[in-house]
């Protein structure tokens, strides 16, 4: 099979020679790349006038989205700039550890690192494959013809390409014109926050392990390659403020309230005591995206985050991008018509990220405080995280009609 002829082992393919991508945060460019390899010349346009410098906190990709990376020659890229924490511990806010797990051997370490770091390193790979990117181009409106489909923009600028694609996030334009009723995103409960707590030397951490805190209130953490401890947690709230009175409130008020609620909690009393007001990242509403009825309409199709957002208490949001990016190039390039390939990458998709997020979605209720931390869905880390790191796609694999 060629790797840039754009069709299967038949030399059918979908006919699809151009797209627009629409966002370029991590869905974006691996989209482009996974086109580019399909033998579909794809344009990212993003919103913002620049690229996502400074924005975002920490995430992590799992061994699954980092083997989809390695699809599109861009894993080693985002290697260089990860955190390894393979390991894993379950515990309560009483300091008591439940469950341990040291990862899979024969996986990669899960890999953490700052949001706005990986889009860096995944855009600068999709430029330096002559991926072009446009900014400043919000788009507005899409109109489809016979023969291809325009994207109008905000600065009264529009581009032209055979499809479509929404990479544009949980809160996604591309959504809304497919569906004027699609769904908004699910809150979950919960405003998140995160931070850096420089404990000293006793850490009382094992490098290279992440630990969740779970009771009255949760909290997450391991240990930086700076020896300081980068934390994530909640405040339970059921009636979040908007982003803009969200933005309105001091760091230092924040912290107090969350002072307040971790009073007892081990660990989270201790890091946050050792946490100031220029190290609180306000990462804002914990949200998901619920099942989403259209997946794609005509010549327009959404991937990554706007049609399949899990929120973080998955581990899998970037992953599952990444992954979802990979098959819908693979549909293209194999199947006869873009409507065939659309159909094809849905069924392929849709009930492994479902599953992902109503599992993520069951934590948000223990994080929120509506659901018993000890439920046995939070017993064996090895059991859950099996499918999920296991996960692989053979990018040589012809896909067929209605499967993978």
């Amino acid at each position: 099979m060629s790797d840039d002829d754009g069709r299967g082992d038949d030399g059918r393919g979908s006919g699809v020679r151009t797209a627009l991508v629409i966002g370029g945060g991590v869905a974006g460019p691996v989209t482009a790349l996974a086109l580019r390899r399909a033998g579909i010349t794809a344009t990212v346009h993003e919103a913002y006038p620049t690229a996502a410098d400074g924005v975002g906190a920490w995430l992590g990709l799992a061994p699954n989205g980092q083997a989809a990376l390695a699809t599109v020659g861009a894993d080693a890229a985002v290697r260089a700039i990860g955190e390894p924490v393979p390991g894993m511990v379950m515990a309560d806010g009483a300091g008591h550890h439940h469950a341990r797990f040291g990862g899979f051997p024969e996986l990669p370490a899960t890999l953490t690192l700052p949001r706005d770091r990986l889009y860096r390193a995944l855009t600068d790979r999709a430029g330096a494959e002559g991926i072009r990117f446009a900014y400043g181009k919000r788009l507005v409106a899409a109109e489809e013809t016979p023969d291809g489909v325009t994207a109008h923009f905000a600065d009264h600028t529009s581009a032209t390409a055979d499809i479509l694609i929404g990479a544009d996030g949980i809160r996604s334009t591309v959504r809304t014109v497919i569906d004027p009723q699609a769904p908004a995103p699910e809150y979950g409960g919960v405003l998140s926050f995160g931070g850096y707590a420089d404990v000293g030397s006793d850490a009382g951490v094992e490098p290279g392990t992440m630990y969740f805190a779970f009771g009255r209130a949760f909290m997450g953490y391991w240990q930086g390659a700076d020896g300081r401890l980068i934390w994530f947690a909640g405040l339970p709230t059921d009636t979040p403020p908007s982003p803009s009175d969200l933005a309105r409130v001091p760091a230092a008020e924040w912290l107090s309230r969350l002072r307040d609620l971790y009073a007892g909690h081990v660990p989270g009393e201790r890091l946050l005591r050792h946490t100031g007001p220029d190290d609180l990242m306000v990462v804002g509403r914990m949200e998901r995206m619920p099942s989403v009825p259209r997946w794609y309409r005509g010549r327009m199709v959404l991937v990554g985050d706007s049609v399949h957002a899990p929120s973080s208490s998955s581990g899998q949001g970037a992953s599952l991008a990444v992954e979802s990016a990979v098959e819908l190039a693979r549909c293209l390039r194999d199947l006869p018509t873009h409507g065939e390939a659309f159909a094809a990458y849905e069924a392929l998709r849709r009930p492994r990220v479902e599953a992902i997020g109503h599992t993520a979605a069951a934590v948000n209720e223990v994080k929120a405080g509506k659901r018993d931390a000890a439920a046995p869905s939070f017993a064996g880390p090895e059991d859950m995280l099996r499918p999920l790191h296991f996960h692989r796609i053979d990018w040589e694999e012809k896909v067929r009609a209605g499967r993978g």
